[in-house]
């Protein structure tokens, strides 16, 4: 992959993780030169690079006087910093001056901020209110919102009394709600009045009142104004008399004590997407979750105080956990709620260019989407402040690194990165110090041992295969909840290769030491036995001006595999003679004869989970006429009927 960007000697010099290469070297007598030789001590003296990350955040905890990593060789039962203790919101809290910790704005143009003293107030104020309601260590606290700086402060509010978060966007449905916080059972339980999107106002105080009925559990709710002025409780029906506003919950004034926990105390349940079977619940621990952010904060993306960072994400989806983290930094958040579409592609890009965004974050399907509209920012608005974009959700093509650095900013640091809900940060992501290839995920992260298997376990390098981990790291899950013997939280990681996290990309390791991800390893094609990956087609079709969007999948056929591509087209776009031999040429041209499609079929619509991955899994399950198992997880449950009983599918 070709060279597209290559950081000044100033900013290399400038960088924090020019700095923590310079405090090892001093501290430990070392003399590591650059990111590879960096990488390759965090990864053989794991005990030391997180011991110095440690020290050089500046994480506050009291560490005990155990070992760095009890049983380092096992996988899953390695223990970090056993003897720890700390406390999350307290690393996140440790400024409490005027400068701003949050800025919030949406779709309709409002706008509020908090200064890092405000926001400190505001979490003692609700702190207060979820001690009073009996909420303690191990206690779980629900949100059902908006991307709203109250839902920050109710985390915060919450892992301040060593009780564990957990969060989801108000697009989710009644059974979607109950699929997760069923499982979990909160004690309190957060939501907005309604919330805003496409410039249409929705309820969320029905659906809770809803769930509520069917959540023992939950002994408090309480209701945050976003629709309105002062909501009218009554619309819980009878979960009112649980019920409390925002405004009135808490003590004003209260002093804020933090209570310190166990490094693997349960800090957020996170869940998997659903779409093959009730969501896992994902325990993710206090002490993992803040070590592994700050080292992708301050390291990989080059946070520094003066900062101001905004990642487009629900509260249903990890990035929005990995973005708060970012508050321990001292950098100022950039929250957005709404439609970045709406009400037209420019709104997120204003808001960049007004609030000096300085890290801007997003997904590889907005950016396909942008360029789809024809929408460049580099024409429109005023980008100097901008110095970092990120992107994930799905692997970024070469033809989104083309499009980011012509249409939207040439000297920016262009970080594709990659890890999930099951590890809460990144197996590989950006480095500020390394040149950006094309198409290329620049680094593994510090202090991952990622590798790319074989079938059969073999390290390969140059060649496609599993994307794995083969050590132990902080941000592992503590445990999938309700699987007391662990066999689940097994099942999933560990059965491909014994002692070993199997991620489940398929993907390749390059001469650069940067990653290529092919897509999951689950929609992997296996035509005529040769695995190939999805993410090859679709940057061949989704580059073509009459596609917005594509899904292939292998269709069983003749004791084979056959590739079945399906293309949304643009509207007055006819999925003619002439268009699908454009569309096999491309994928013949750009990735190889093995690649084109047996059958291309024109769909209405794509169906995707609610953080916009488009779910290959979902699409060939219904065209074998099999059950999709949890349709609640699909933002767009309907389109999957533009795939059952499809004729073109039977010959």
């Amino acid at each position: 992959m070709s060279e597209i960007w290559r950081p000044s000697a100033q900013r290399i010099a400038a960088s924090n993780l020019t700095r923590f290469i310079d405090c090892v070297n001093t501290r430990l007598g070392l003399s590591l030169q650059g990111y590879q030789d960096l990488y390759a001590w965090s990864v053989a003296r794991p005990e030391q690079f997180w011991t110095e990350l440690a020290r050089f955040a500046d994480v506050r905890a009291e560490w005990g006087q155990g070992p760095v990593i009890e049983h380092p060789r096992r996988m899953p039962g390695a223990r970090f910093f056993p003897e720890a203790r700390l406390n999350f919101a307290e690393n996140l809290l440790r400024f409490r001056d005027e400068h701003l910790a949050v800025v919030f704005t949406n779709e309709r143009g409002a706008r509020r901020t908090l200064s890092f003293r405000q926001l400190h107030e505001e979490v003692a104020r609700v702190a207060a209110g979820l001690r009073d309601a009996g909420v303690g260590v191990g206690d779980r606290v629900a949100g059902y919102l908006p991307n709203l700086p109250e839902t920050l402060i109710a985390m915060l509010a919450t892992s301040s009394l060593g009780a564990t978060w957990s969060s989801c966007s108000p697009d989710f449905g009644v059974h979607g709600v109950l699929d997760r916080f069923g499982q979990i059972e909160p004690k309190v339980l957060f939501t907005a009045d309604g919330y805003f999107y496409s410039g249409k106002t929705l309820d969320s105080l029905t659906p809770i009142g809803t769930v509520a009925q069917k959540l023992p559990s939950v002994q408090r709710i309480v209701v945050i104004p976003y629709v309105a002025e002062r909501p009218e409780l009554g619309g819980l029906g009878a979960a009112a008399s649980r019920a409390a506003l925002w405004t009135d919950f808490g003590t004003p004034g209260a002093p804020l004590a933090f209570t310190p926990v166990p490094f693997n105390q349960p800090l957020y349940i996170l869940y998997s997407s659903g779409t093959t079977g009730t969501p896992k619940c994902i325990v993710h621990g206090v002490g993992g979750t803040l070590l592994q952010h700050q080292k992708e904060h301050l390291l990989h993306v080059d946070v520094k105080r003066p900062d101001r960072i905004f990642y487009f994400t629900t509260c249903g989806w990890m990035m929005w956990n990995w973005l708060a983290s970012a508050l321990a930094t001292g950098a100022t958040l950039i929250l957005y709620d709404g439609n970045p579409f709406s009400p037209d592609p420019g709104v997120l890009w204003r808001m960049a260019e007004h609030e000096r965004v300085t890290v801007f974050g997003t997904s590889a399907k907005y950016l396909a989407a942008l360029e789809k509209n024809g929408y460049a920012p580099a024409g429109k608005v005023e980008l100097g402040s901008l110095k970092t974009i990120l992107s994930t959700g799905s692997p970024l093509l070469p033809e989104g690194f083309d499009f980011v650095y012509r249409s939207i900013k040439q000297d920016v640091h262009l970080a594709s990165i990659s890890g999930g809900t099951d590890i809460v940060s990144c197996f590989a992501l950006g480095c500020p110090i390394l040149p950006v290839h094309r198409g290329e995920l620049q680094c593994r992260g510090l202090g991952m041992r990622v590798e790319i298997f074989s079938d059969q376990g073999e390290p390969l390098r140059g060649e496609r295969g599993e994307l794995v981990c083969t050590a132990p790291f902080p941000s592992m899950p503590v445990a999938f909840w309700n699987d007391p013997d662990g066999a689940r939280y097994r099942a999933a990681y560990f059965e491909r290769f014994p002692g070993v996290w199997h991620h489940g990309d398929f993907a390749e390791l390059t001469e650069h030491g940067g990653i290529v991800i092919h897509g999951r390893s689950d929609a992997v094609l296996n035509p005529g036995g040769v695995r190939i990956g999805t993410a090859e087609i679709y940057s061949s079709v989704d580059s073509l001006e009459e596609i917005v969007e594509s899904v292939a999948v292998g269709q069983e056929w003749q004791a084979d595999v056959r590739v079945v591509l399906f293309v949304r087209l643009k509207p007055g776009v006819t999925l003619d003679e002439p268009l699908k031999k454009k569309i096999r040429g491309a994928i013949r041209t750009n990735a190889s004869p093995r690649h084109v499609p047996a059958k291309i079929i024109a769909v209405a619509d794509i169906p995707r989970t609610r953080s916009g991955k488009i779910t290959e899994i979902a699409v060939r399950e219904v065209i074998h006429g099999r059950p999709v198992k949890n349709v609640d997880a699909l933002a767009n449950p309907q389109a999957l009927e533009h795939f059952r009983n499809l004729p073109e599918l039977a010959r």
